[in-house]
């Protein structure tokens, strides 16, 4: 009975861990993917990502409009 209590405490010591953990890392991924689609974005307009910002970068193909409307699609 004592080994029966004992693998059940290990049970949800695992569970709770794994909870602790998805809690973490989703924002975290969240993020990530927020930022590389914003990446991309700026990258098809024309752009160049620098500082968590598009800017032309010299580029005079590079089109804001272009770059505002992908980002509103996310």
């Amino acid at each position: 009975m004592k080994e029966a209590a004992g693998e059940a405490n290990m049970t949800v010591i695992t569970i709770l861990l794994i909870a602790i953990v998805a809690a973490v890392a989703t924002p975290l991924i969240t993020n990530l993917m927020s930022s590389s689609a914003k990446k991309t974005c700026c990258t098809n307009a024309g752009g160049r990502w620098a500082g968590n910002n598009c800017t032309d970068g010299g580029n005079t193909y590079y089109d804001a409009s272009t770059y505002t409307d992908c980002i509103s699609n996310l």
